[in-house]
């Protein structure tokens, strides 16, 4: 964990550089979501944050500290497509009418947010199948996902961007790279000039960015399983290889300053998480759901917050079945795994 001063003087930094941290509430266990405004030509906003009501009361309040509302936005810049970044998209836009900027492979999916969540469901409600989630906890999953929708909202984007291009404003240029693994969406914004880099959910300072079973953007029911924590491993990867980075502002918590040192970190972890994984299924000695192991590992967690506990154990088996540490066996209906 960082010490509250050297975060201070972080934000204090990144306030010089025009950049403010507006942290939102959000309903779920992450906690706050970091907003950022840019005060430049044209006002942006990075990230919007859930559609709520406390939500967007704090963010005018906030933005009123600055000496700006809501109607003075003229950019808004989404990162990905988790609700907590983009639910309140919408309302901004129309009462701003701000541009809105985005990955351009986002532009359909947010148009029809509602049709997107659905497809999204559905191929989780398959992969928690085929891994040895019971039907009635799917059910009662599937429910709740139904109600956390509200959170998000569709979004117009105006402003397709390419990875690879920059997104220029009067004061600065921010370089645009795709980062997949946490979403398949994950765009950082890097500041060369001012060696900061905005990473929104790719890196976070206490917690690893969980590497979400999704579906890739445009192939709702993708013939193969996606491997996000490979993907999400590569991508942090690149990010090591950043050299002008010294501060790195997160889409929750406090900012990096050294963000070699998290990402290292993160690579240990990893493996030591395959390891017991792989342990597990030695101890087990007979074939094993990812359901199976992450009771195993979590116990009730492993049925309050099932489809994120899947995802956790998939990605490391993942790993195991990169090095042929465990092999998969698949009767047809459902997947087991078994140490080598």
């Amino acid at each position: 964990m960082s010490d509250p001063a050297d975060a201070d003087a972080l934000l204090a930094r990144a306030a010089e550089a025009g950049i403010h941290r507006l942290a939102l509430p959000t309903p779920f266990a992450v906690g706050r979501i970091n907003t950022y405004l840019i005060e430049d030509d044209p006002l942006t906003l990075v990230d919007a944050g859930p559609n709520s009501g406390k939500a967007l009361d704090d963010l005018e309040r906030q933005l009123a500290v600055h000496g700006r509302r809501v109607e003075d936005l003229e950019l808004l810049v989404i990162t990905h497509q988790h609700m907590d970044h983009l639910g309140l998209t919408d309302i901004l836009q129309r009462r701003s009418g701000a541009e809105v900027a985005a990955l351009e492979g986002l532009v359909p999916w947010a148009a029809d947010y509602a049709a997107a969540m659905e497809a999204e469901d559905q191929y989780a409600d398959h992969l928690m199948a085929r891994h040895g989630i019971p039907e009635d906890l799917r059910y009662a999953l599937r429910a709740v996902s139904y109600v956390f929708r509200g959170w998000g909202g569709n979004a117009t984007i105006t402003r397709p961007l390419t990875p690879g291009t920059t997104l220029d404003l009067r004061d600065r240029s921010l370089e645009i790279s795709l980062r997949p693994g946490h979403s398949p969406s994950d765009t950082i914004f890097h500041d060369r000039e001012r060696k900061i880099l905005l990473s929104a959910d790719h890196l976070i300072e206490r917690i690893s960015s969980i590497a979400l079973l999704t579906p890739p953007l445009g192939d709702p029911h993708p013939a193969s399983r996606p491997k996000p924590l490979i993907q999400y491993m590569e991508s942090l990867a690149q990010t090591r290889d950043m050299t002008d980075v010294d501060l790195v502002l997160t889409g929750h918590g406090d900012p990096i300053s050294d963000p070699v040192a998290i990402i290292d970190e993160r690579f240990r972890m990893y493996d030591k998480r395959a390891g017991k994984i792989h342990r597990l299924l030695e101890k087990a000695g007979v074939p094993q759901t990812a359901y199976d192991l992450a009771q195993s590992m979590w116990g009730n967690v492993a049925v309050t917050q099932a489809f994120l506990t899947l995802s956790e154990v998939l990605g490391h088996i993942d790993l195991l079945l990169r090095d042929a540490r465990v092999v998969e066996e698949d009767d047809g209906e459902v997947v087991r795994y078994r140490a080598v």
